[in-house]
């Protein structure tokens, strides 16, 4: 069964780094096509509540596929069983044969059910505002972010009873563009592909807060000055499993970055990092490092300052959150977070992100010792208590917010 929707995409562009002019073929109407899928065994799809829990995380239903070519621009969506991945999607340097050079970056999105039924989704255009910003950087096709997220909801709608309705719970996005020219060679892609494929998934801390430790990393660095931190690319993170992987093995959940001789912290594993500070007033200081080029401006970093700074301003009130609150992007350092931690002036330290909101700290592994850092019973801290559960209730609907898009 073929359906076609009515959204066609019409103005999607080819970044400037693309030698070759578009032609007008380009600017083409191109509809939307969908195939359902249909279990061999039956006409009704599975439900979620027929799932295991512990494979939750695995694709489902459909996927939405979007070409690309510097001959003929982008051309017609489709929306497709997820099973029927191309064999050059899965790339990874080692199908030569197909694909010997893979530029690749991504999203990470995700879509809840409020208690209405309505689905909705967190900021979305600011994911595709950075969606075309990583792509710019490494001379990957542009496009049009507004008539991408309308396709992104067609593929929600049809898909969304996927989505779970347990507390905590959501269905996970994740766009992604790679280069699938077929070609050995360093240069920008003739050929790239526009892939949206979504996965249900539970809570990060699906039985409570628990603060993780970090291990303070000083022989890795995740980015330097010039480089591509500040783009959600998927070179930036594939390096960082080893790191990862000999943190745990010191018994530590994940790492911090930090970057330079002064051991400047950056970010918390694949999340934005916000310390805290108690002041000599007896307020508090939010502090997270400043975007200089190093630091992913994360969708979620975003708005724990914005609801920070609109709180300490007085324009909104969040609450449980202390009144007397500056928010600071700044350089901040171990030897900082150290002293603080000493004198009893550090409050919390937490990472924020898509997959965990809030992920709270309890201490770091740095130069041989535990740097000690507050949290209480529940795990969290006074400044990221309250901000996590606006969050939360401005991602589900529950509290009211221009943020929350209906799908």
């Amino acid at each position: 069964m073929s359906l076609t929707f009515s959204h066609p995409l019409r103005t999607f562009t080819s970044s400037g780094n693309h030698v070759a002019r578009l032609r007008a073929s380009a600017w083409r109407n191109a509809p939307l096509t969908c195939t359902r899928f249909q279990s061999s065994s039956s006409t009704q799809q599975s439900k979620l509540a027929d799932i295991d829990p512990e494979v939750r995380t695995y694709i489902y239903g459909h996927m939405l596929t979007i070409p690309w070519t510097i001959e003929s621009g982008w051309g017609a969506p489709q929306i497709q069983p997820s099973r029927r991945l191309p064999r050059w999607t899965a790339c990874a340097g080692t199908q030569f044969h197909r694909v010997t050079l893979c530029s690749n970056i991504f999203e990470g999105m995700k879509a809840y059910k409020d208690a209405q039924g309505q689905v909705r989704m967190f900021r979305p255009d600011m994911n595709m505002k950075r969606m075309n910003t990583s792509a710019n950087r490494i001379a990957l096709p542009t496009f049009d972010g507004s008539a991408l997220l309308k396709l992104i909801k067609d593929l929600i709608r049809l898909d969304q009873h996927w989505i779970p309705t347990e507390p905590g719970h959501s269905l996970y996005i994740r766009p992604t563009l790679i280069g699938t020219q077929r070609a050995i060679g360093v240069s920008p892609p003739n050929e790239a592909l526009l892939f949206v494929i979504l996965s249900p998934v539970g809570p990060y801390y699906p039985n409570g807060f628990k603060p993780v430790a970090l291990y303070g990393t000083t022989e890795y660095v995740r980015a330097a000055p010039g480089g591509t931190g500040a783009f959600k690319l998927g070179v930036n993170y594939a390096p960082g499993i080893l790191p990862q992987t000999q943190a745990a093995e010191k018994g530590y959940a994940q790492n911090l970055w930090l970057h330079g001789p002064e051991h400047y912290l950056t970010e918390v594993g694949t999340m934005n990092m916000l310390v805290v500070f108690r002041k000599d007033d007896g307020g508090y200081e939010l502090v997270t490092p400043p975007l200089d080029g190093m630091i992913l401006p994360g969708i979620t970093r975003d708005s724990v300052l914005t609801l920070a700074r609109e709180h300490a301003s007085g324009k909104y009130t969040i609450p449980g959150l202390p009144k007397n609150i500056t928010v600071s992007e700044r350089p901040v350092t171990m030897k900082e977070v150290k002293e603080a931690s000493l004198s009893g002036k550090l409050v919390e330290l937490f990472g924020a992100g898509t997959a965990a909101v809030i992920s709270p700290v309890d201490k770091i592994g740095y130069l041989g010792e535990d740097v000690h850092i507050p949290t209480g019973e529940d795990g969290m801290g006074p400044i990221s208590r309250g901000i996590w559960t606006e969050l939360v209730g401005r991602q589900t609907g529950a509290i009211p917010s221009d943020w929350s898009v209906v799908v």
